[in-house]
């Protein structure tokens, strides 16, 4: 059963389009199915209702036409009376087998005599109890003689005598070899009724009627009729599906365009109503997501660069403080405050003026970062990668990089960079040989202004921006980084950069 689901996700397709014409197409099936089962059930009835209805007027008018001719015509009557399915015979004894309580209410034998109506007390017998062709048997059976009750029945016209007897009987009863061989022969043949009226010299005569196969090609129409339908409902979901699915394909590359950090214009809103409600929410989200972007980014310009004129005073006035050592305190708390209002004020300019998307090489642009910084002095070490297309800012996007490998080299004396590509993202992995950090401490170093380290001294370290921006810049660009402490030792710094096709 497992096996057989799986199997079915698998298959099951992926896109609206295909969805919608697989359920449609399965209703379809399911629905003609259905009516095909209903059609051939009351095509069955209306059928044997036909037959009956026909067999019982013919048998009335062989019954008149025998009543009414010299014996010496009989056999020739009921010979040209016989069709392929229908076949007439005169015996001795009666082929239809019923009991009483049958007879009493058959309607078929008050039909029967109401058709005949000669005016005579005729006894008629139909036998309704062979629905599954196997009146042969049962007459066999019933008579108690396998041999000569099952030859009662000629399965051919022409197995009827020139007298009007059957010539699989003798007249005493008995039969040869050769109508055995007929007889049996002949037993299958199917039938869904039996008749047997008795004539006035008190032969009976017997009526069976076989059913054909029906043919196959009964159900050509149905099938035409249900392709055609496959084929309009396919055309008409095809059509509707892209009328729906364009606009939402656009504004799910909006939304990705978006979670990378790239300017996207207005959506035009298209579509049916439900689309273009959702594309007018989008256009507004993003709106308001720039404008909160861009007045967040302002005022922290704006009190950085505001910070810088308190700053100015406090160092002139530091000057005038006789005590030397109090005066180097200060000062040395003025120089720090200064960095973190650089830091801060160039962080805000980044935030507010984007540089523009374009598709860089991924992997030359870290070799060209990495060979920067061994060219510096640093112990760097790139693995090296395959030509990698990516559409990034490369500016920020190295930046970030960078910001993680000076801290590989700074905390862990050595980093090797590797970029890996999985079957969702590309992973930019920085590995050092440092002590690693607490897991507790993961996520607090990328928050603004904090370090592990707090002696922020200019040997040590910086003001702890480093990461908050490298972690910003990245998730501009749709991704993220986690960090691990490797099993011998170290920390691992991972970079997730998503693809730029989300399918």
């Amino acid at each position: 059963m497992s096996a057989a689901w799986s199997l079915l996700r698998r298959l099951w397709p992926r896109r609206l389009a295909g969805q919608l014409i697989t359920l449609l197409l399965l209703a379809l099936i399911l629905s003609q199915a259905a009516s095909v089962l209903i059609f051939l059930d009351e095509r069955r009835f209306a059928i044997r209702a036909a037959e009956r209805k026909q067999i019982l007027e013919r048998t009335a008018s062989v019954v008149r036409l025998i009543e009414s001719t010299p014996q010496a015509l009989h056999g020739q009557i009921v010979r040209s009376a016989s069709t392929g399915h229908l076949r007439f015979w005169l015996a001795a004894e009666r082929a239809a087998q019923t009991d009483e309580a049958e007879r009493a209410d058959n309607h078929l034998q008050r039909r029967l005599k109401s058709l005949i109506d000669d005016g005579l007390v005729r006894e008629v017998v139909v036998d309704l109890s062979d629905e599954d062709g196997l009146w042969r048997g049962r007459a066999r059976d019933r008579d108690g003689d396998a041999e000569g009750a099952g030859e009662l029945v000629p399965a051919r016209a022409d197995e009827i005598g020139p007298d009007g007897g059957n010539d699989a009987i003798g007249p005493d009863g008995g039969n040869d070899e050769e109508p055995r061989r007929r007889g049996q022969r002949h037993r299958r043949a199917p039938a869904s009724l039996l008749i047997s009226a008795r004539l006035d010299d008190g032969q009976w005569l017997n009526v069976g009627m076989s059913v054909p196969t029906p043919s196959p090609r009964w159900a050509l129409p149905s099938l035409l009729s249900m392709g055609v339908m496959a084929v309009a409902l396919s055309l008409i979901v095809v059509f509707m599906v892209r009328r729906i699915t364009r606009p939402m394909a656009q504004l799910a590359a909006a939304a990705e365009s978006v979670g990378r950090g790239e300017s996207v214009a207005p959506l035009a809103e298209r579509g049916p109503l439900d689309v273009r409600q959702t594309t007018r929410a989008f256009n507004r989200m993003h709106d308001r997501l720039q404008r909160f972007v861009q007045d967040r980014t302002r005022m922290l310009a704006a009190i950085s660069h505001d910070l810088r004129t308190p700053i100015t005073s406090l160092r002139l006035r530091a000057e005038f403080v006789e005590d030397d050592e109090m005066r180097a305190k200060i000062l040395e708390t003025l120089d720090e405050m200064q960095r973190m209002t650089e830091a801060t004020l160039a962080f805000a300019r980044e935030e507010a003026a984007r540089e523009d998307t374009r598709t860089v090489d991924l992997g030359a642009l870290i070799e060209s970062l990495c060979d920067d910084l061994a060219e510096m002095g640093m112990d760097v070490v790139f693995a090296g990668a395959d030509k990698t297309p990516y559409p990034c800012r490369p500016v920020g996007l190295k930046r970030a990089i960078r910001n993680l490998v000076e801290n590989a080299v700074a905390y862990g004396e050595q980093a090797r960079v590797a970029l890996e590509r999985g079957a969702e993202e590309f992973a930019i992995v920085i590995d050092d040989d440092g002590g690693g950090i607490p897991e507790a401490d993961f996520e607090r170093v990328f928050a603004p202004f904090v370090r592990l380290e707090e002696s922020r001294s200019r040997e040590t370290g910086g003001i702890g921006l480093g990461m908050a921006i490298a972690r910003s810049i990245v998730r501009g660009h749709g991704g993220d980084i986690t960090l691990a402490n490797r099993t011998d030792g170290g920390l691992r710094a991972i970079i997730h950069l998503p693809h730029a096709d989300p399918r």
